[in-house]
């Protein structure tokens, strides 16, 4: 059961610890943008690496790709989107706030309870914008509202780059841009946000397989970088919510405190997309099998997660509350690869030359692998909590008789166990502990 107010909690935390803030919160603040602060802008930088890793570096099969954000405007009316990407939208009747018809919770209007609304129309979601010296309809440009196009248009490049078979695919992490209606809870929906996306190319045959094979990867992603399996679940698309061409679409939803909601989604695109670009470009989009001399256009399965939704569903599960003597241990319950700092180097005594050289020592040695701190500006104690509520894996003390034997004491955060480690064993014990 989730605490009603977690989601105030978490937000706080991130403004007072500088994980997320409020874009251009000086002149008020814009509605549906934030800004990530050191501790964010690294736990982010974590998850777009552990999605790196997991789909590129250790797969045989996927390659990577950065396509630009401004794209042929011929390349949106290919996809669909400048003629079917919109929200319907209404107007409340009675405080003329504009909504999202989908979004009405019960009816009413979130902003005054009003149950009075005006017909419903479409409002297309793209951000509009102008390249070149004049402003006019000839110089119309779209600031892309997802990343997978970039990878469709790139088909037959990738191909004769990489002389790759099938099966194989495209991944892509990049910033994206829709005009939301009404952006809201948090970082969950905003207008700019960042897409981790993968287009996998198969044969047709082989397409529920690979669906399925996808569904079950990303699903596990979750759960191996920490998250509780109690709150992911998997939900699978009614066969009236599919687009035209799609085959099967299945959502890995999260449990926010607002609810269950998506944080990725899995579809059997078929072979639409490279059909409409090889339409509307007239360019060949082909597969070509060499063995047999066949001519086809691959289906393509589609893993596309938000980056900030992701991020921001390991922050809430993350956060924890415990009872320590007499007070509350606020801790951030992080994978190791995902902490933002993974170790803070903490002297027991400022005041002592010996202690504070060797402490900062240390810390300039495993940062060559690791982000690590160093802090001496409070007692231990507090500076245990300070690290707790940030997330950071290892606490590694400095003290008097580590002048002696050369042995630090290493403090685990999720057990708050300590362990006294050789100097000459610390690098390793530390590599074993965040890459675990």
């Amino acid at each position: 059961m989730l605490e009603a107010n977690l989601m105030d909690k978490v937000v706080a935390l991130c403004k007072r610890r500088g994980f997320i803030f409020q874009s251009s919160e000086i002149y008020g603040g814009l509605n549906g943008a934030w800004d990530y602060g050191p501790l964010g802008a690294e736990l982010k930088r974590n998850v777009k690496e552990a999605w790196w890793q997991a789909v590129v570096h250790q797969r045989n099969d996927v390659v990577g790709l950065d396509a630009a954000i401004l794209m042929h405007p011929r390349t949106w009316e290919a996809s669909g989107h400048v003629g079917n990407f919109a929200d319907m939208l209404v107007e409340c009747k009675k405080c003329n706030k504009r909504l999202r018809q989908d979004l009405l919770i019960k009816g009413k209007c979130p902003q005054c309870g009003n149950t009075s609304f005006s017909e419903p129309r479409p409002f297309n979601l793209m951000l509009k914008t102008n390249i070149g010296a004049m402003e006019d309809s000839s110089s119309v440009a779209y600031l892309r509202p997802e990343t997978a196009q970039g990878i469709f248009v790139n088909f037959a490049n990738v191909l004769d780059a990489t002389h790759r078979k099938l099966p194989f695919g495209i991944a892509q992490i990049g910033k994206s841009f829709r005009n939301e209606i009404t952006p809201g809870n948090f970082t969950f929906r905003t207008r700019e946000f960042e897409q981790m996306e993968i287009e996998y190319f198969c044969r047709p045959a082989e397409a529920g397989q690979w669906y399925q094979e996808w569904i079950k990867a990303r699903h596990d992603w979750y759960l191996n970088l920490g998250m509780r399996t109690a709150n992911l679940r998997l939900r699978e698309h009614d066969k009236d919510e599919l687009a035209h061409y799609a085959a099967g679409c299945t959502d890995i939803e999260y449990l926010f405190p607002f609810g269950w909601s998506e944080l990725e989604g899995v579809a059997n695109r078929g072979d639409y997309d490279l059909k409409q670009h090889a339409q509307f470009s007239g360019k060949e989009l082909h597969y070509h099998d060499q063995m047999t001399q066949e001519k086809f256009y691959p289906h393509v399965i589609e893993p596309s997660g938000g980056c900030d939704r992701a991020t921001l569903a390991f922050l809430v599960d993350a956060y924890h509350e415990e009872p320590v003597k007499d007070d509350t241990r606020v801790v951030m319950k992080f994978h190791p690869k995902l902490a933002p700092i993974k170790a803070a180097v903490l002297p027991l005594l400022k005041k002592n030359d010996g202690i504070v050289e060797l402490a900062k020592k240390i810390k300039t040695g495993l940062q060559k692998d690791f982000f690590c701190v160093y802090d001496d500006t409070a007692a231990i104690g507090k500076l245990y909590r300070r690290q707790d509520e940030v997330g950071t894996a290892l606490c590694i003390t400095v003290d008097v008789q580590s002048l002696e034997d050369r042995q630090v004491t290493v403090r685990d955060r999720d057990t708050m166990q300590q362990e006294r480690i050789l100097l000459d064993r610390l690098d390793g014990y530390v590599k074993d502990k965040i890459k675990k």
